[in-house]
């Protein structure tokens, strides 16, 4: 049998009440018992009851995250971001992958809300797939969408501004020359796809350059090397090609050179996340960054203000990334660009 209240208060001196209360820190006791009872509970070994502690509290200190993959490096880096922040404030996080399947992700749902946590972080997999359980989620605990979102809002959303990726990106190929520009991503069934998609051509419109169709499949460095060999095969080579992330990135420019073609003197190739394997390929990518520490930290921050309930309104906070210039893309053309 393990070390109860009881053998600390023995151990010490003082009644089981004075042991719980210098033990749990919620009601003040002398100097002299607080001591004794910390001297005593560690060399016993004593461990709090969770389970009654979070019976009596009323709270677990636990906190929900699902995201819909950790084979993807970006979710495996937002992950680690919020257990950081969460060991911050002595919460701890319990992890769940939807395996980009809505019906999973429901399952994934309802199996953190029966273990009581105290509000969840989740990147919905599908943007309209998606709603029903994260809406019945959001009215049961506190809950922050991060990096991706529902259709129609509905629950506080922290990620990265995309449009400000997507033009820092399609400026960059432009000022180094390129005319042709072909965005590949993946298909629009979440809403990082369709947002960067849709920031692309909008940036490419305020640039000036022609656009090939765009390539969408799966955020996958398999469709990166996919589309290189497409690109190989076709009879337009673009001069830039903007990708949706930077697995796709890594697949296309592997790809393209394996064909033959020249990165970055014939092709620029920039991808989109920063995450550890881009600054390691060969040659290093040419990648938007996302302030995934910023994100982390502000997803924390909502979840701490969500009142189940409340009847204000969500809160959206896109955050400014940072395009970060590697040697996958050409400079600068003389004379400034475009």
């Amino acid at each position: 049998m393990g070390v109860t209240i009881h053998d600390v208060a023995r151990a010490a001196g003082v009644s089981v009440a004075s042991a719980s209360r210098a033990l749990s820190g919620r009601r003040k006791v002398t100097p002299d018992v607080a001591e004794r009872v910390a001297r005593a509970a560690a060399e016993l070994g004593y461990q709090p009851n969770a389970v009654a502690k979070a019976l009596r509290d009323q709270t677990t200190g636990t906190i929900g995250m699902i995201v819909p993959g950790i084979g993807n490096p970006f979710f495996t880096t937002i992950v680690e971001a919020v257990e950081h922040q969460l060991q911050e404030t002595g919460r701890d996080l319990l992890l769940c992958a939807s395996q980009y399947r809505p019906d999973i992700e429901a399952r994934r749902l309802e199996t953190l809300l029966a273990r009581r946590v105290d509000g969840l972080i989740i990147s919905p997999c599908d943007i309209e797939g998606s709603v029903p359980a994260v809406l019945n989620a959001a009215r049961r605990v506190p809950l922050v969408q991060v990096d991706r979102y529902i259709e129609g809002g509905g629950a506080d959303w922290v990620g990265v501004d995309d449009d400000s990726a997507l033009a820092q990106a399609v400026d960059h190929v432009a000022e180094g020359g390129a005319r042709l520009v072909v965005f590949v991503g993946s298909r629009l069934m979440n809403s990082s796809a369709r947002s960067r998609l849709s920031g692309f051509e909008r940036a490419a419109t305020r640039a000036g350059v022609a656009t090939m169709p765009p390539f969408l499949g799966e955020f996958t460095l398999e469709w990166g090397v996919e589309v290189g060999r497409l690109l190989l095969d076709a009879d337009t080579m673009p001069d830039a090609v903007i990708c949706g992330n930077d697995q796709i990135a890594v697949g296309l420019v592997r790809a393209l050179r394996t064909g033959g073609v020249r990165v970055p003197e014939e092709v620029s190739v920039v991808g989109f996340d920063d995450v550890g394997h881009a600054a390691m390929c060969d040659p290093p990518l040419t990648t938007v960054r996302q302030p995934v520490e910023e994100m982390a930290a502000e997803a924390v921050r909502l979840l701490g203000l969500v009142r189940v309930s409340d009847p204000r309104p969500a809160q959206r906070v896109a955050i400014a990334p940072r395009l970060v210039v590697r040697e996958t893309s050409r400079p600068v053309a003389a004379g400034g660009g475009k």
